[in-house]
């Protein structure tokens, strides 16, 4: 039998909630602390995480009004919000507006990708969401990746950031709800999704610190039956049969590089290739991309502008090639995340003011 101790404290803005939770042989399985804002809220179930068993543990509490996930939500790390029922989507989406003074809706959406946090750093007239405070969000927890969502201006277009992403190697390769935040922000008001990341580079004419704009991809988990589209089809989140032949808006593409050709950068146009992770790729495997086409890989992006499409938001996808990929399994140079950010925290000052100046032109 699984042991349960839960203890509260209703405070003036706020209920917290410490949960220890111990298998039968006492090993510690969770103790975390979790905080519930503005809530009327029933805590049903903590079968998340406990591995697939479950106790009968019912918890009840009041507070004030904005986060009640009475179907079943959790907040912080363990929660059982499904990111494929509209209605859960339609929840989370409403406890985010509840927690910011939105004025104006968001138009414009942005997703940080490795190292381009600072990108979060240009928005003015900020508000911060700490993911750790919404409801049914998951977690980020790679290095680079500082998990709020930001709310602002960039000129004079409202903006919604994602500063850190979640990468399906971090979520049991559930790409619906890694990409369930793009969801959130249709239903916030975006229309157009700029999202970013750190590539490494296949191309040959690529160096470091070079941007790529992405025209097309190659879904490698969506190829072996992981895309964020299985499963159960709400139509009010989209189609069924989504066609992604012009998932990179043209007109976007063809705006960012007369930008680019304006600020003197090195930017590129080519194909990414999404693999899973969180290993790096082997040589061979560089290899096989390469002659299918690729010009940088990742393991990110591909899921959220699929979404994307099905939400009919128009997407401008960037990459910041932070390391050249090594075809040569002779080569004893080895890629690592360390390298990634330090290229990244390098170039961050150039793709900033290339989003930026992108933003403004939107």
């Amino acid at each position: 039998m699984f042991s349960f101790v839960g203890r509260t404290a209703i405070k003036e803005d706020r209920v917290q909630l410490r949960m220890v939770i111990r298998n039968p042989r006492g090993a510690l399985l969770q103790d975390q602390g979790v905080e519930f804002y503005d809530c009327k809220l029933t805590l049903i179930s903590l079968n998340a995480c406990l591995q697939n068993q479950s106790t009968a543990s019912t918890l009840t509490m009041n507070g004030h009004a904005t986060a009640a996930m009475e179907n079943g939500y959790t907040n912080g790390d363990h929660f059982e919000v499904d990111p494929r029922n509209y209605d859960h989507v339609v929840r989370v989406a409403d406890t985010i507006a509840s927690l910011i003074n939105m004025e104006q809706k968001p138009t414009i959406g942005i997703i940080c990708g490795s190292g381009l946090g600072e990108l979060a750093d240009r928005v003015t007239e900020t508000q911060v969401v700490p993911y750790s405070k919404i409801p049914g969000f998951p977690g980020t927890s790679v290095v680079g990746h500082k998990g709020n969502l930001v709310f602002g201006k960039i000129g004079d277009k409202s903006v919604i950031c994602m500063q850190g992403r979640f990468h399906p190697y971090e979520h049991g390769m559930n790409l619906a709800l890694c990409a369930m935040p793009v969801r959130i922000m249709h239903l916030l008001g975006v229309k157009t999704l700029i999202v970013s990341n750190a590539a490494g580079g296949i191309n040959e004419n690529f160096q470091y610190g070079d941007l790529m704009l992405l025209k097309d991809h190659i879904f490698l988990p969506a190829l072996a039956g992981f895309s964020p589209l299985v499963g159960v089809n709400d139509p009010r989140f989209g189609q069924r049969f989504v066609s992604v032949h012009d998932a990179y808006d043209i007109k976007l593409r063809k705006m960012a590089l007369k930008i680019a050709e304006k600020q003197n950068i090195r930017v590129h146009e080519g194909i990414y290739v999404m693999s899973g992770g969180p290993q790096y790729e082997s040589p061979a495997e560089v290899k096989l991309f390469k002659t299918v086409g690729a010009d940088a890989l990742g393991m990110s992006t591909c899921h959220e502008v699929t979404v994307a499409r099905q939400c009919g938001i128009q997407v401008l996808g960037f990459s910041l090639i932070t390391n050249i990929a090594n075809l040569d399994a002779d080569n004893s140079v080895e890629v690592s995340h360390e390298e990634v950010l330090e290229t990244a925290k390098e170039a961050s000052q150039r793709a900033c003011n290339f989003v930026n100046e992108i933003i403004e032109s939107i």
